[in-house]
C-alpha cells in the first residue's frame, strides 16, 4: 500500500488550501493514509499530518501495533495504567502539543463528519480556525489504484466462494445462522490456506420469510427456513482492508405470481444499471435507470433505498448511486449495484454485485447466477 504517495497528495491539497495541519479521526481514512487499522471503541486514535511530520496518537495497548504497521515519523502514546510521573494519560494533551506547532491564526483541517464534538470544541477554544478535510479524503479514495483493484478482485473471489457454499445449504429446517456458517467455514479455510498472514472482515446476513426479508438490514437469527420463504443472502468479505459484496435473493418452494414479478423486476433493474454505468454518466442517472424498471412494473413505491454505493475500505462509502447525487462517474471507481424492493406480505428482493468502472463501462468482480430457476430451492 503506497501510503507515502497518498500522504504527499494530501499535503499538496493542504498547501493549496493554506491548511497548516490536519487531524484525522475516521478509522477508514486513517487506514487509507497510514495502513494502520485497530479495533476502535472507547480509546481515541488520531492521525496528525503537517508539512513537517506525520504522527499517530494511540493508547498504550496499541503502541506496538502502530509502530509495527506504519512508517510514520512519530507515534505518540497515552497511557491508562500506572506509569512514571511524566507519562501522558490523555490524547488531548498530545493534540494540544501538536497544535502549538501551528500559529493560533492557522487553519486546522479535521474530518467534520467523524470528529467528536468535544474535540472539535477543544480545538476551536484554543483559537484555531477549523475547516473540513474529510470530504477531500473521501474524494481521494474514489479512484482505486492498481493495488486496490487487485485487493478488491481477490475479495470478490472469496465472497463468490462463501455465497456459493452458503446457498448450497439452503433447505427447509435449516436456520439462517447455519446458512451463514457454511459460507464462513469455506471462507476461513480458503483464507487460511491461500493468504498467509491475511486479515479478513466478514459481514453476512440471511433474513428469511415474508416478514423478515422486507427489512433490508437485519442480522441472521435462529429462525428455521420454511416452504414459501424468500431469503436475501447478503455478504461482504474484506481482505486486508478491501471489500467486495455479493447478494442474492432465493426462494424456497414455488413462488407466487407476485413474488415472480418482483424477483424479475429486481433482476432487470440491476442489469439495466450494470449495463448503463460507465465513465461520463452521473450517479443519479444510474439510479434513474434502475427506478424506471420498478416504475414500469408498478413497484416504485417499494424501492426505498439508493441503487448502490461505493465500496472499498468501507462497507458503504461515497460516492452513492442516489437520485439526488449528480457527480460524474470516473474510471477506477468501484460500486456495489443493488437496487431492491421490499413488499409487505410478499417479501424483499435484492441482488447485489461489485463492479469496477473501466474506460468503456464496468467489470464485474462478483459472480453467481441471478436467474429465477437457479435461485429456487
Amino acid at each position: 500500500m503506497d501510503t507515502k504517495k497518498r500522504i504527499n497528495r494530501l499535503k499538496e491539497i493542504m498547501r493549496e488550501k493554506n491548511i497548516s495541519a490536519v487531524f484525522v479521526f475516521n478509522p477508514d481514512h486513517q487506514f487509507y493514509l497510514t495502513g494502520f487499522k485497530a479495533l476502535i471503541y472507547s480509546r481515541p486514535i488520531i492521525f496528525y499530518i503537517s508539512e513537517e511530520k506525520t504522527t499517530l496518537i494511540v493508547p498504550g495497548l496499541e503502541e506496538t501495533h502502530a509502530k509495527d504497521s506504519t512508517n510514520l515519523e512519530e507515534v505518540l502514546v497515552y497511557y491508562e495504567h500506572p506509569s512514571d510521573d511524566q507519562a501522558v494519560t490523555s490524547h488531548s494533551k498530545h493534540v494540544t502539543t501538536l497544535l502549538k506547532q501551528s500559529p493560533n491564526s492557522a487553519k486546522i483541517g479535521v474530518d467534520l463528519s467523524f470528529i467528536p464534538g468535544e474535540m472539535l470544541q477543544f480545538i476551536q477554544d484554543l483559537g484555531y480556525q477549523v475547516v473540513d478535510i474529510g470530504q477531500t479524503i473521501y474524494k481521494m479514495r474514489f479512484i482505486k489504484d492498481n493495488e486496490e483493484i487487485s485487493m478488491l478482485e481477490q475479495a470478490g473471489q472469496l465472497v463468490n466462494l462463501a455465497v456459493s457454499k452458503s446457498l448450497a445449504q439452503i433447505r427447509e429446517g435449516i436456520t439462517e445462522m447455519e446458512i451463514d456458517a457454511a459460507g464462513n467455514a469455506a471462507l476461513f479455510e480458503a483464507v487460511a490456506t491461500q493468504y498467509p498472514n491475511a486479515v479478513i472482515d466478514v459481514v453476512v446476513m440471511s433474513p428469511s420469510g415474508v416478514k423478515r426479508s422486507v427489512m433490508p438490514h437485519v442480522f441472521s437469527n435462529t429462525r428455521k427456513i420454511e416452504n414459501g420463504d424468500v431469503i436475501i443472502h447478503s455478504r461482504q468479505v474484506g481482505l486486508n482492508g478491501y471489500r467486495a459484496e455479493l447478494e442474492r435473493t432465493v426462494m424456497v418452494g414455488k413462488p407466487t405470481l407476485e413474488q415472480q414479478k418482483a424477483f424479475q423486476a429486481a433482476i432487470e433493474a440491476q442489469q439495466r444499471a450494470i449495463d448503463f454505468i460507465k465513465p461520463g454518466v452521473t450517479l443519479s442517472e444510474v439510479d434513474g435507470v434502475a427506478r424506471k424498471v420498478f416504475e414500469k412494473a408498478g413497484l416504485e413505491k417499494y424501492a426505498i433505498h439508493r441503487t448502490g454505493h461505493g465500496i472499498g475500505v468501507s462497507a458503504h462509502e461515497a460516492p452513492f448511486l442516489r437520485y439526488d447525487h449528480h457527480d460524474v462517474i470516473e474510471e477506477g471507481m468501484a460500486f456495489s449495484i443493488e437496487p431492491g424492493i421490499y413488499i409487505p406480505g410478499v417479501g424483499g428482493f435484492r441482488h447485489s454485485d461489485t463492479v469496477l468502472i473501466t474506460s468503456s463501462g464496468c467489470r464485474l468482480i462478483t459472480e453467481y447466477p441471478r436467474d429465477l430457476e437457479s435461485l429456487l430451492y
